[in-house]
């Protein structure tokens, strides 16, 4: 037996590029959804953010629409690796948790910006934390770089995740 023959095709052999195609494609309409809804309840956020009382090492508000595409982009490419490779069956639990991340990412915003709810804000980023990091040791196990692309996402929430807190604590009367 050749080494050829033992080589384990990474790609599930059963997709074919039309599905493949397909997939990602619906990921990034499942991805970008969930960011259009959280895209809903910030669309008074520029005036809102400004009215707050921010720490100085706060981001400008413009920042964010590029750094969450980017991170979306990631985060939508993550999903399909893992979905390319193993589909629901073998990768179900982990692409639930992605799903189940992505509907807390969403929430946050609401709470946040439309009903001003700072502690509830706070307190759900940190399971929406608790959730990237669940996903990304489920990406691990099925796909290395699918979990990698994760990284930066987390890194974001964790950074979010102070400034909410900062941005809370500074704004009691607003942010109760």
């Amino acid at each position: 037996m050749t080494t050829d023959t033992l080589t384990v095709q990474k790609t599930n052999p059963l997709l074919s590029r039309r599905k493949q195609i397909a997939g990602l494609a619906g990921w990034l309409i499942l991805t970008f959804a969930a960011a259009a809804l959280g895209a809903v309840a910030s669309a008074q956020a520029g005036a809102f953010y400004l009215q707050l009382v921010r720490p100085e090492w706060a981001p400008p508000g413009w920042l964010f629409g590029p750094v969450w595409t980017a991170l979306y982009l990631m985060m939508t490419i993550a999903a399909w690796l893992v979905w390319r490779d193993h589909g629901f069956r073998r990768g179900g639990g982990a692409l639930t948790l992605f799903v189940v991340q992505l509907a807390a990412n969403a929430v946050w915003t609401w709470l946040f910006f439309v009903w001003h709810q700072g502690a509830l804000a706070f307190a759900e980023i940190l399971l929406l934390w608790a959730l990237i990091s669940a996903t990304i040791i489920a990406f691990w196990r099925l796909h290395v770089v699918a979990a990698t692309l994760l990284l930066p996402y987390l890194a974001w929430v964790s950074f979010a995740a102070v400034l909410t807190y900062a941005t809370w604590q500074l704004n009691p009367g607003i942010l109760g």
